[in-house]
């Protein structure tokens, strides 16, 4: 099969894992780069070995005229960059969070639509190894039927060392690890029938919330609750682990520290590690999150070549619905009934 070829828009931070993570997969050719500073576009396509660099993406798709395009930029940029390259005919895969409200992010889907191109979201904590193992024993029913569950993300790590940019976010935990994990929800449990949301800013140096709790109630009927915290000096530091809890009627299963599985039912527990592949190139403190690019990539591949990519853009628009219900709830004081 004749190889996608991808451009590339955004040499930041991300760009550093999702550009090897493509360099894992058969049938892709990463063909240019674009940066905003043409230094840092030069530097990153040298230390990959692909195609020039631009500082102008309009004439990097019209010179190279990719199959799609790959933004790993801000969100704020991410509905011009998603235009721009539906107008050329190129398929879009976008960073998360999808856009800075759910209007804009609904008319970046409108816009491909009525361009006729495919456009994927960069969502990739559903493809963590051990969210997907976790998965597999639901699935299998052998704790039955789920009735409840947490999932946890809370951490102290020092973010913004990394991606300075967060700290100037007026919208942040919700939009930034809320987008991952109100996915996850969505992947193990299904859609949600109402959302309560509280959240609070305890780093005086940051502009948004570092802290949010969102309480959903699933169509099925299971309780959900979702942490999240950047503000959390914990015992064992866990980042960027997510940790689940389920309870079924038949038993539970414990998404734990370290990627450890235990599954418990009235004939005792059962323990399984779900590690990540350890790739060379991704760094150790985010080892999780890095090699599931690679899975979140190849399923993405799968759909620009005909398949069932998860990931669709309107399929995260459920997301984005549910991270804008969550501010809504917390602005409001109330509960949020979702249609």
């Amino acid at each position: 099969m004749k190889k996608r070829t991808c451009a590339i828009i955004g040499t930041g931070f991300w760009a550093n894992y999702q550009i090897p993570a493509w360099q894992e997969l058969d049938g892709v050719e990463i063909v240019a780069v674009y940066n905003r500073t043409l230094s840092r576009g030069q530097q990153v396509a040298k230390k990959f070995g692909i195609g020039p660099a631009y500082d102008d993406a309009a004439r990097m798709l019209q010179e190279h005229k990719p199959d799609f395009v790959d933004i790993i930029t801000d969100v704020d940029t991410h509905a011009a960059f998603t235009k721009l390259a539906a107008t050329h005919r190129a398929d879009v895969i976008c960073q998360k969070p999808m856009a800075p409200s759910y209007h804009q992010a609904s008319e970046m889907l409108q816009f491909c639509e009525q361009q006729q191109v495919k456009l994927f979201i960069h969502e990739n904590f559903r493809w963590q190894a051990p969210i997907r193992a976790l998965k597999k024993i639901l699935d299998s029913g052998r704790i039955g039927t789920p009735f409840k569950a947490r999932i946890s993300f809370c951490s102290g790590f020092p973010v913004f060392e990394n991606q300075p940019f967060l700290a100037e976010l007026e919208h942040f935990i919700l939009t930034d690890v809320g987008s991952h994990v109100l996915d996850v929800s969505r992947f193990l449990f299904g859609e949600a029938r109402s959302v309560y949301c509280q959240t609070r800013r305890v780093n005086p140096n940051i502009r948004g919330e570092d802290v949010a709790n969102v309480f959903l109630e699933m169509q099925g009927g299971l309780h959900c609750f979702v942490e999240m915290s950047y503000a959390s000096i914990l015992e064992k530091e866990s980042f960027p682990q997510t940790l689940v809890l389920v309870e079924g009627d038949k038993g539970s299963v414990a998404l734990g520290h370290d990627f450890e599985l235990k599954m418990t039912t009235r004939q005792g527990t059962t323990c399984e590690i779900s590690r990540p592949v350890m790739y060379p190139w991704l760094d150790p403190d985010y080892a999780v999150v890095h090699a599931s690019i690679v899975e979140c990539n190849r399923n993405i591949l799968l759909g620009l070549n005909g398949g069932n990519a998860e990931t669709t853009g309107s399929d995260n628009l459920k997301t984005v619905a549910l991270v804008w219900a969550s501010y809504a709830s917390a602005a409001e004081g109330r509960v949020i009934y979702l249609s």
